[in-house]
Protein backbone atom coordinates (compact mmCIF):
# COMPACT_ATOMS: atom_id res chain seq x y z
CA UNK A 1 0.00 0.00 0.00
CA UNK A 2 0.93 3.20 -0.70
CA UNK A 3 -0.83 6.74 -0.95
CA UNK A 4 0.03 10.50 -0.85
CA UNK A 5 -2.82 12.55 1.20
CA UNK A 6 -2.70 16.12 2.35
CA UNK A 7 -2.70 16.72 5.99
CA UNK A 8 -5.45 18.59 6.33
CA UNK A 9 -7.38 16.16 4.86
CA UNK A 10 -6.22 13.27 6.67
CA UNK A 11 -6.15 14.64 9.79
CA UNK A 12 -9.85 15.77 9.57
CA UNK A 13 -10.57 11.88 8.89
CA UNK A 14 -8.50 10.39 11.54
CA UNK A 15 -10.60 13.23 13.68
CA UNK A 16 -13.33 11.74 12.62
CA UNK A 17 -12.78 8.14 14.27
CA UNK A 18 -10.28 8.01 16.82
CA UNK A 19 -12.64 9.43 19.69
CA UNK A 20 -14.36 5.89 19.48
CA UNK A 21 -11.20 4.59 20.36
CA UNK A 22 -9.98 3.79 24.23
CA UNK A 23 -6.38 5.19 24.89
CA UNK A 24 -5.95 2.25 27.11
CA UNK A 25 -7.08 -1.12 25.53
CA UNK A 26 -6.70 -4.75 26.39
CA UNK A 27 -6.68 -6.05 23.04
CA UNK A 28 -4.01 -4.73 20.87
CA UNK A 29 -6.41 -4.32 17.40
CA UNK A 30 -8.74 -2.30 19.02
CA UNK A 31 -6.00 0.33 19.54
CA UNK A 32 -5.65 0.43 15.97
CA UNK A 33 -7.54 2.05 12.96
CA UNK A 34 -7.94 0.44 9.43
CA UNK A 35 -6.67 1.97 6.94
CA UNK A 36 -7.83 1.02 3.04
CA UNK A 37 -6.05 2.58 -0.10
CA UNK A 38 -8.35 1.82 -3.42
CA UNK A 39 -10.15 4.00 -6.09
CA UNK A 40 -8.34 7.06 -5.24
CA UNK A 41 -9.78 6.78 -1.82
CA UNK A 42 -8.59 6.02 1.35
CA UNK A 43 -10.63 4.66 3.80
CA UNK A 44 -10.09 4.89 7.63
CA UNK A 45 -11.96 2.70 10.29
CA UNK A 46 -12.34 2.16 14.02
CA UNK A 47 -14.67 0.08 16.46
CA UNK A 48 -14.75 -0.69 20.34
CA UNK A 49 -17.06 -3.68 19.67
CA UNK A 50 -20.13 -1.65 20.04
CA UNK A 51 -19.89 1.65 18.13
CA UNK A 52 -17.93 1.64 14.51
CA UNK A 53 -17.00 4.84 12.58
CA UNK A 54 -15.95 4.76 8.68
CA UNK A 55 -15.02 7.56 7.12
CA UNK A 56 -13.17 7.74 3.49
CA UNK A 57 -11.30 10.88 1.83
CA UNK A 58 -9.72 11.38 -1.30
CA UNK A 59 -5.85 10.57 -1.95
CA UNK A 60 -2.96 9.66 -4.29
CA UNK A 61 -3.39 6.25 -4.65
CA UNK A 62 0.34 4.34 -5.69
CA UNK A 63 -0.49 1.18 -4.76
CA UNK A 64 -3.72 -0.47 -3.76
CA UNK A 65 -3.97 -2.42 -0.13
CA UNK A 66 -4.94 -2.06 3.58
CA UNK A 67 -2.99 -2.56 7.01
CA UNK A 68 -4.04 -0.91 10.95
CA UNK A 69 -1.89 1.33 12.76
CA UNK A 70 -2.35 3.14 16.37
CA UNK A 71 -4.84 5.41 15.81
CA UNK A 72 -4.08 7.86 18.80
CA UNK A 73 -0.03 7.78 17.76
CA UNK A 74 -1.09 8.45 14.31
CA UNK A 75 -3.36 11.26 15.32
CA UNK A 76 -0.97 13.08 17.41
CA UNK A 77 1.75 12.67 14.57
CA UNK A 78 -0.30 14.40 11.65
CA UNK A 79 -1.46 16.93 14.01
CA UNK A 80 2.13 18.00 14.51
CA UNK A 81 2.84 18.32 10.93
CA UNK A 82 3.10 21.59 9.55
CA UNK A 83 -0.40 23.11 7.60
CA UNK A 84 0.13 22.39 3.73
CA UNK A 85 2.35 19.48 4.41
CA UNK A 86 1.68 16.28 1.66
CA UNK A 87 1.72 13.62 3.40
CA UNK A 88 2.99 9.89 2.26
CA UNK A 89 2.14 6.85 3.62
CA UNK A 90 3.90 3.05 2.82
CA UNK A 91 3.15 -0.48 4.35
CA UNK A 92 5.02 -3.12 2.63
CA UNK A 93 2.85 -5.85 4.40
CA UNK A 94 5.30 -6.97 6.82
CA UNK A 95 4.33 -5.40 10.18
CA UNK A 96 5.44 -1.67 9.61
CA UNK A 97 4.21 1.44 7.89
CA UNK A 98 6.62 4.37 7.28
CA UNK A 99 5.11 8.12 7.12
CA UNK A 100 6.82 10.71 5.25
CA UNK A 101 6.20 14.41 5.53
CA UNK A 102 8.84 17.01 4.45
CA UNK A 103 11.87 15.83 6.51
CA UNK A 104 10.04 14.15 8.96
CA UNK A 105 10.08 10.34 8.84
CA UNK A 106 7.85 8.05 11.43
CA UNK A 107 8.10 4.20 11.04
CA UNK A 108 4.67 2.35 12.88
CA UNK A 109 4.04 -1.21 14.33
CA UNK A 110 0.98 -2.21 12.51
CA UNK A 111 -0.88 -5.57 12.60
CA UNK A 112 -2.45 -7.22 9.76
CA UNK A 113 -5.90 -5.75 8.67
CA UNK A 114 -7.41 -9.68 9.08
CA UNK A 115 -7.17 -9.54 12.69
CA UNK A 116 -9.66 -6.12 12.44
CA UNK A 117 -12.84 -7.15 13.54
CA UNK A 118 -15.26 -6.34 11.50
CA UNK A 119 -19.15 -6.53 12.92
CA UNK A 120 -21.79 -8.97 11.81
CA UNK A 121 -24.73 -6.49 10.74
CA UNK A 122 -27.64 -8.86 10.10
CA UNK A 123 -30.07 -7.39 7.32
CA UNK A 124 -31.22 -3.94 7.72
CA UNK A 125 -35.20 -4.14 7.66
CA UNK A 126 -35.97 -0.03 8.47
CA UNK A 127 -34.21 2.63 6.66
CA UNK A 128 -35.36 6.32 6.87
CA UNK A 129 -33.84 10.01 6.08
CA UNK A 130 -33.27 12.83 8.64
CA UNK A 131 -32.57 16.18 8.19
CA UNK A 132 -29.03 16.52 9.92
CA UNK A 133 -30.48 19.47 11.86
CA UNK A 134 -33.65 17.98 12.84
CA UNK A 135 -31.25 14.61 14.27
CA UNK A 136 -28.96 17.60 15.79
CA UNK A 137 -32.85 19.25 17.85
CA UNK A 138 -33.36 15.07 18.72
CA UNK A 139 -30.27 14.72 20.45
CA UNK A 140 -29.21 18.18 22.01
CA UNK A 141 -33.27 18.50 23.72
CA UNK A 142 -33.34 14.72 25.19
CA UNK A 143 -29.17 13.14 26.15
CA UNK A 144 -29.09 15.35 29.00
CA UNK A 145 -31.97 13.09 30.87
CA UNK A 146 -29.84 9.62 29.47
CA UNK A 147 -28.80 7.87 33.05
CA UNK A 148 -25.46 6.91 33.63
CA UNK A 149 -26.31 4.17 36.38
CA UNK A 150 -24.91 1.25 34.97
CA UNK A 151 -27.29 -1.22 36.64
CA UNK A 152 -30.25 0.42 35.13
CA UNK A 153 -28.33 -0.51 31.96
CA UNK A 154 -32.03 -0.09 29.68
CA UNK A 155 -32.24 3.61 30.33
CA UNK A 156 -28.28 4.63 29.29
CA UNK A 157 -29.28 5.39 25.89
CA UNK A 158 -32.56 7.59 24.29
CA UNK A 159 -35.46 5.15 23.22
CA UNK A 160 -36.29 5.99 19.89
CA UNK A 161 -39.86 4.83 18.71
CA UNK A 162 -43.01 5.52 16.30
CA UNK A 163 -46.11 6.55 17.55
CA UNK A 164 -49.51 8.71 17.25
CA UNK A 165 -50.05 11.81 18.68
CA UNK A 166 -53.23 13.73 18.37
CA UNK A 167 -54.11 10.73 15.44
CA UNK A 168 -50.61 11.95 13.36
CA UNK A 169 -48.01 9.47 13.29
CA UNK A 170 -44.89 11.03 14.92
CA UNK A 171 -41.05 9.80 15.06
CA UNK A 172 -40.13 10.02 18.40
CA UNK A 173 -37.09 10.09 21.40
CA UNK A 174 -37.50 9.55 24.83
CA UNK A 175 -34.58 9.44 27.72
CA UNK A 176 -34.96 9.43 31.45
CA UNK A 177 -32.42 9.25 34.40
CA UNK A 178 -35.32 8.53 37.02
CA UNK A 179 -34.98 12.44 37.75
CA UNK A 180 -35.90 13.60 34.48
CA UNK A 181 -37.48 12.99 31.67
CA UNK A 182 -37.17 14.56 28.13
CA UNK A 183 -39.24 14.00 25.14
CA UNK A 184 -38.86 15.29 21.93
CA UNK A 185 -41.25 14.23 18.88
CA UNK A 186 -41.26 15.11 14.93
CA UNK A 187 -43.30 14.56 11.97
CA UNK A 188 -42.47 10.78 11.08
CA UNK A 189 -40.43 10.41 8.21
CA UNK A 190 -40.95 7.86 5.44
CA UNK A 191 -40.18 4.38 6.02
CA UNK A 192 -39.94 4.82 10.20
CA UNK A 193 -44.04 3.87 10.26
CA UNK A 194 -43.53 0.08 11.38
CA UNK A 195 -40.00 0.56 13.03
CA UNK A 196 -39.53 -1.27 16.09
CA UNK A 197 -39.02 0.87 19.60
CA UNK A 198 -35.26 1.28 19.98
CA UNK A 199 -32.54 1.98 22.33
CA UNK A 200 -29.64 3.84 21.31
CA UNK A 201 -26.67 3.84 23.76
CA UNK A 202 -25.21 7.20 25.22
CA UNK A 203 -21.77 6.26 23.42
CA UNK A 204 -23.35 6.20 19.53
CA UNK A 205 -25.37 9.16 20.42
CA UNK A 206 -22.68 11.36 21.71
CA UNK A 207 -19.96 10.63 18.72
CA UNK A 208 -23.12 11.24 15.94
CA UNK A 209 -23.36 14.09 17.72
CA UNK A 210 -20.10 15.33 17.32
CA UNK A 211 -20.05 13.77 14.23
CA UNK A 212 -22.99 15.58 12.48
CA UNK A 213 -22.27 19.02 14.16
CA UNK A 214 -20.49 20.57 10.62
CA UNK A 215 -23.41 18.60 8.64
CA UNK A 216 -25.77 19.82 6.16
CA UNK A 217 -26.72 16.52 4.28
CA UNK A 218 -29.43 14.49 5.04
CA UNK A 219 -28.59 11.85 7.45
CA UNK A 220 -29.96 8.03 6.30
CA UNK A 221 -30.77 5.38 9.44
CA UNK A 222 -30.52 1.95 8.84
CA UNK A 223 -32.01 -0.68 11.50
CA UNK A 224 -31.55 -4.11 12.18
CA UNK A 225 -32.86 -6.69 15.19
CA UNK A 226 -29.62 -5.53 17.06
CA UNK A 227 -27.91 -2.74 15.35
CA UNK A 228 -28.21 1.22 13.84
CA UNK A 229 -26.29 2.54 11.31
CA UNK A 230 -25.88 6.48 10.54
CA UNK A 231 -24.48 7.18 6.63
CA UNK A 232 -23.83 11.01 5.81
CA UNK A 233 -21.53 12.89 4.13
CA UNK A 234 -18.43 10.50 4.07
CA UNK A 235 -19.15 8.94 6.82
CA UNK A 236 -20.62 5.66 8.30
CA UNK A 237 -21.17 5.38 12.20
CA UNK A 238 -23.10 1.90 12.66
CA UNK A 239 -23.66 1.08 16.83
CA UNK A 240 -25.11 -1.82 18.77
CA UNK A 241 -28.75 -0.98 20.22
CA UNK A 242 -29.04 -1.49 23.79
CA UNK A 243 -30.81 -5.03 23.73
CA UNK A 244 -33.47 -4.01 27.15
CA UNK A 245 -37.09 -2.93 27.57
CA UNK A 246 -37.61 0.46 27.66
CA UNK A 247 -40.01 1.20 30.78
CA UNK A 248 -43.79 2.55 29.98
CA UNK A 249 -42.79 6.13 30.23
CA UNK A 250 -46.01 7.54 29.71
CA UNK A 251 -46.87 6.59 33.23
CA UNK A 252 -44.56 9.35 34.80
CA UNK A 253 -46.29 12.39 32.62
CA UNK A 254 -48.24 13.40 35.04
CA UNK A 255 -52.43 14.55 33.42
CA UNK A 256 -54.14 16.81 36.34
CA UNK A 257 -50.99 19.35 36.49
CA UNK A 258 -53.60 22.75 35.98
CA UNK A 259 -51.56 25.50 38.23
CA UNK A 260 -49.59 27.26 35.27
CA UNK A 261 -47.18 29.08 34.96
CA UNK A 262 -45.17 31.19 32.47
CA UNK A 263 -41.95 33.22 32.75
CA UNK A 264 -39.56 34.70 30.52
CA UNK A 265 -37.01 31.85 29.81
CA UNK A 266 -34.16 33.63 29.60
CA UNK A 267 -35.05 35.71 32.73
CA UNK A 268 -35.73 32.82 34.79
CA UNK A 269 -32.60 30.70 33.33
CA UNK A 270 -30.20 33.50 34.62
CA UNK A 271 -32.25 33.54 37.67
CA UNK A 272 -31.86 30.58 38.67
CA UNK A 273 -28.04 30.09 37.75
CA UNK A 274 -27.54 33.12 39.83
CA UNK A 275 -29.51 31.98 43.09
CA UNK A 276 -28.23 28.17 42.90
CA UNK A 277 -24.59 29.64 43.86
CA UNK A 278 -25.61 29.44 47.15
CA UNK A 279 -26.74 25.81 46.99
CA UNK A 280 -24.57 23.00 48.13
CA UNK A 281 -22.99 21.21 45.64
CA UNK A 282 -24.54 18.13 46.68
CA UNK A 283 -28.32 18.61 46.74
CA UNK A 284 -27.91 21.87 44.29
CA UNK A 285 -31.86 22.51 45.78
CA UNK A 286 -33.70 25.93 44.98
CA UNK A 287 -37.32 26.77 45.96
CA UNK A 288 -39.75 28.36 43.96
CA UNK A 289 -42.48 30.50 45.79
CA UNK A 290 -44.92 31.56 43.10
CA UNK A 291 -47.90 33.82 43.73
CA UNK A 292 -50.23 35.81 41.37
CA UNK A 293 -48.01 37.44 39.00
CA UNK A 294 -45.19 36.58 41.04
CA UNK A 295 -41.97 34.31 41.67
CA UNK A 296 -39.38 34.28 44.28
CA UNK A 297 -36.69 31.72 43.59
CA UNK A 298 -34.57 31.03 46.80
CA UNK A 299 -31.54 28.76 47.78
CA UNK A 300 -29.59 28.44 51.56
CA UNK A 301 -27.07 26.68 52.68
CA UNK A 302 -25.21 26.34 56.62
CA UNK A 303 -22.07 27.15 54.70
CA UNK A 304 -22.91 29.72 52.12
CA UNK A 305 -25.94 31.90 53.48
CA UNK A 306 -29.15 32.40 51.19
CA UNK A 307 -30.19 34.19 48.43
CA UNK A 308 -33.15 35.30 46.70
CA UNK A 309 -34.58 36.75 43.50
CA UNK A 310 -38.00 38.20 42.61
CA UNK A 311 -39.64 37.92 38.86
CA UNK A 312 -42.56 39.01 37.58
CA UNK A 313 -44.22 35.84 36.26
CA UNK A 314 -47.90 34.49 34.09
CA UNK A 315 -49.57 32.89 36.80
CA UNK A 316 -53.23 32.59 38.61
CA UNK A 317 -53.52 29.76 40.27
CA UNK A 318 -53.38 29.14 44.21
CA UNK A 319 -49.71 29.85 46.05
CA UNK A 320 -47.32 26.91 45.73
CA UNK A 321 -43.70 26.31 46.71
CA UNK A 322 -41.78 23.63 45.39
CA UNK A 323 -38.34 22.67 45.38
CA UNK A 324 -35.90 21.03 42.17
CA UNK A 325 -32.61 20.21 41.86
CA UNK A 326 -31.36 23.72 39.98
CA UNK A 327 -28.86 21.63 37.79
CA UNK A 328 -31.57 19.91 36.34
CA UNK A 329 -33.88 22.51 36.08
CA UNK A 330 -30.92 24.59 34.06
CA UNK A 331 -30.32 21.48 31.85
CA UNK A 332 -34.33 21.64 31.29
CA UNK A 333 -34.44 25.61 30.71
CA UNK A 334 -31.38 25.59 28.02
CA UNK A 335 -33.10 23.72 25.81
CA UNK A 336 -35.82 26.19 25.17
CA UNK A 337 -35.22 27.73 22.47
CA UNK A 338 -38.41 30.71 22.59
CA UNK A 339 -38.86 33.23 24.43
CA UNK A 340 -41.21 31.55 26.79
CA UNK A 341 -41.51 28.68 29.12
CA UNK A 342 -44.51 27.26 30.76
CA UNK A 343 -44.55 25.08 33.98
CA UNK A 344 -47.48 22.96 34.61
CA UNK A 345 -47.98 22.47 37.93
CA UNK A 346 -49.98 20.21 40.61
CA UNK A 347 -48.23 20.11 43.96
CA UNK A 348 -44.86 20.03 46.04
CA UNK A 349 -44.40 16.07 46.00
CA UNK A 350 -45.66 15.53 42.44
CA UNK A 351 -44.19 15.94 39.46
CA UNK A 352 -43.92 19.25 36.96
CA UNK A 353 -44.19 19.31 33.20
CA UNK A 354 -42.13 22.17 31.45
CA UNK A 355 -42.25 22.84 27.88
CA UNK A 356 -41.38 25.79 25.27
CA UNK A 357 -44.61 27.81 25.04
CA UNK A 358 -44.45 28.37 21.18
CA UNK A 359 -43.11 24.44 20.62
CA UNK A 360 -45.06 21.86 22.04
CA UNK A 361 -42.80 19.44 20.18
CA UNK A 362 -40.44 18.57 23.07
CA UNK A 363 -41.87 17.93 26.81
CA UNK A 364 -40.04 17.51 30.16
CA UNK A 365 -41.15 16.09 33.06
CA UNK A 366 -38.85 17.05 36.60
CA UNK A 367 -39.40 15.50 39.90
CA UNK A 368 -39.78 18.12 43.15
CA UNK A 369 -37.31 17.71 45.91
CA UNK A 370 -37.45 18.20 49.41
CA UNK A 371 -36.11 21.66 50.39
Amino acid sequence: MKFVIERAALLKSLGHVQSVVERRNAIAILSNVLIEAAGGRVSLATTDMDVAITDSTEAEIATEGATTAPVHTLYDIVRKLPEGAQVEIESDGAGRMVLRAGRSTFNLSCLPKEDFPVPSEGEYSHRFTLPAEELRALIDRTRFAISTEETRYYLNGIFVHSAEEDGVRVLRAVATDGHRLARIQMPQPDGAGDMPGIIVPRKAVNELRKLIDESTDPVDIALSDSRIRFTFDAMVIGSKLIDGTFPDYQRVIPEGNDKMLEVDCREFTAAVDRVSTISTEKSRAIKLAVDKGNLVLSASSPDNGTATEELEVSYGADAIEIGFNSRYLLDITQQIEGNGAQFALSDPASPTIIQDTADKSALYVLMPMRV
